[in-house]
């Protein structure tokens, strides 16, 4: 079982095999809870909303619709 070491800023690095394993990558938002044994335990969230992420430039009436579609999600 690999292990961590927290840093002063409270932060910890999540080993690649867990990453791995688990599908996490860069962006991903993760849920963090204690058990009710008291374990920490960090769960991968799928995000309702997704990234944009063309890899070409956006038309204007590209951007107004993803825009919309936020304001939709919203409210």
């Amino acid at each position: 079982m690999p292990r961590v070491k927290v840093t002063r800023n409270y932060q910890v690095t999540i080993p690649a095999e867990v990453r791995n394993e688990l599908g996490i990558r860069e962006g991903d938002y993760l849920e963090v809870y204690v058990s009710e044994e008291g374990h920490i335990v960090m769960k991968k969230v799928r995000r309702a909303r997704k990234t944009l992420r063309s890899g070409r430039k956006l038309t204007i009436e590209e951007i107004d619709e993803v825009i919309e579609r936020g304001r939709r999600e919203t409210f």
